[in-house]
């Protein structure tokens, strides 16, 4: 009996345990998606902000510094994806 209930207090920890795992996954996932976002908002915004300053008929910095926030922003995630692992 005493056995049995060991046997069950194991197989409880356990799903605990995924369920930590498989939350901290989501949160860790949601948290790099996030910072992505803002990395190219703030990117794109200070292209905006440079083209108004330079008032010229084509958006050049916004184009640059919208790309620049791409490839910034998959390289801090791609950092992070293979340090935490």
């Amino acid at each position: 009996m005493n056995q049995q209930k060991k046997t069950q207090h194991r197989k409880k920890r356990k799903t605990e345990n995924e369920t930590d795992d498989s939350l901290k996954g989501y949160a860790r996932y949601s948290g790099m998606a996030l910072q992505m976002i803002v990395i190219i908002t703030a990117m794109t915004y200070a292209g905006v902000w440079l083209d108004s300053r330079r008032e010229g008929d084509t958006p050049v910095f916004t184009i640059i510094m919208s790309l620049l926030g791409i490839f910034v922003a998959l390289y801090t995630s791609l950092k992070d994806f293979i340090n935490k692992k």
